[in-house]
């Protein structure tokens, strides 16, 4: 994979949240992944997307015969909560969860060994993993320092990063050319780029941009009167952000949220740290899009290859559970607390993530040849 140089941070005072408008000539491959043969991919673009869009009638009218559905107001915020502990565990309770999901750094000679004589391939989320949790989405800034970690791993490593991110605004947040990108929660793809070339690899929800765009002015316009609240455009998918809205009103903005999305069939709804995500009802998320990149990367019926993939949200679930379910991979959960999960190893917070990063950038393994690089199909 080759290495470009790394682009520069944009300044502190740059406006990063306003993604829906950002443009770019960007080719839409809705064929790509049904030609790849992927688990839950149809033969042909086409095919793949009748899930979604095609789809929309008959979920109208699935949506419209179904009993009211005053449950999911207090499922929906318990399940923020529980992404989102507020409390230390005890002691105790946390010794025997690490039992179960040892530390990534304790447990690195172990992850050494299983990686010996195989080609790792690396993914992470940003929020949470690479950069800090904070109040401002737009501040959510990595350090110098861990975006250098980064780098060095990116040298030795095909690297992506999968997150619910506007892939532009992540781009912009990374500033390494070199890595691959899977924004919108996988549904938004592209290789290493350079001046000559931004390839998108696949777009899989793109028929979806017009019924997202009217689903943003709508939750903009139901969730203005609550003070905190914020409706993030991530292209491929929304994000209604609690994270500055006191927990008391939490419940009523998760029912203006659902009021909403009654008029919006073809948008589903997940529950993540302190955040709801809006998304497209196709069979698409993380985990498809680890799938994707391995697959399209040379690298999916290889066994002398290990995926290794750090995230600290539930949406990265999917991912950890690909892994898990292929019996190839390792699953790294950044978590303070004990929580149910997929992964097998775990990592207290970014600092620890960088620590892991400066390990693995540091290891000299028996490394195979690079694949090729994915080719882009042609429409």
């Amino acid at each position: 994979m080759g290495i470009a140089a790394a682009a520069a941070l944009p300044a502190p005072g740059r406006a990063l949240f306003a993604c829906r408008g950002a443009a770019g000539a960007v080719s839409s491959l809705r064929g790509a992944y049904g030609g790849l043969g992927l688990p839950g991919a149809a033969a042909d673009g086409g095919k793949f997307l009748a899930a979604g869009a095609r789809g929309a009638p008959a979920a109208a009218a699935a949506a419209a015969n179904a009993p009211p559905a005053r449950t999911c107001t207090s499922r929906v915020v318990e399940a923020i909560r529980a992404s989102s502990p507020t409390r230390c565990p005890a002691v105790d309770e946390y010794d025997a969860w690490t039992r179960t999901h040892p530390s990534a750094l304790g447990s690195f000679d172990q992850i050494a060994a299983a990686a010996k004589g195989k080609r790792i391939v690396m993914f992470m989320d940003y929020d949470g993993t690479l950069s800090p949790i904070v109040t401002d989405p737009d501040m959510a800034f990595m350090s110098p320092e861990m975006r250098a970690a980064v780098r060095n791993v990116a040298k030795h490593y095909p690297t992506a990063i999968v997150t619910g991110r506007c892939i532009e605004k992540v781009c912009c947040f990374v500033g390494l050319p070199e890595l691959y990108y899977a924004g919108s929660h996988g549904m938004d793809i592209k290789g290493p780029s350079s001046k000559e070339d931004n390839t998108v690899l696949l777009q899989p929800a793109r028929e979806f941009l017009p019924v997202i765009d009217k689903a943003y002015r709508a939750l903009e316009e139901k969730t203005k009167d609550t003070p905190g609240a914020r409706v993030e455009n991530n292209k491929f998918c929304l994000s209604v952000h609690f994270r500055c809205v006191d927990e008391k009103s939490w419940s009523s903005l998760a029912d203006k949220v659902k009021a909403v999305l009654r008029d919006f069939p073809e948008l589903k709804l997940n529950e993540g740290r302190k955040v709801l995500e809006i998304r497209p009802s196709i069979m698409w998320d993380k985990g498809k899009a680890v799938e994707f990149l391995l697959k399209s990367l040379g690298f999916d019926d290889r066994t002398n290859v290990l995926p290794v993939y750090i995230g600290d949200d539930r949406t990265d679930e999917d991912a950890f559970k690909v892994l898990r379910e292929r019996g190839q991979g390792i699953g790294i959960l950044v978590s303070k607390c004990p929580r149910e999960t997929d992964a097998s190893y775990s990592l207290q917070d970014p600092t620890e993530v960088m620590e892991f990063l400066v390990r693995l950038g540091q290891w000299k393994p028996l490394r195979s040849p690079s694949p090729a690089r994915p080719r882009v199909q042609q429409q």
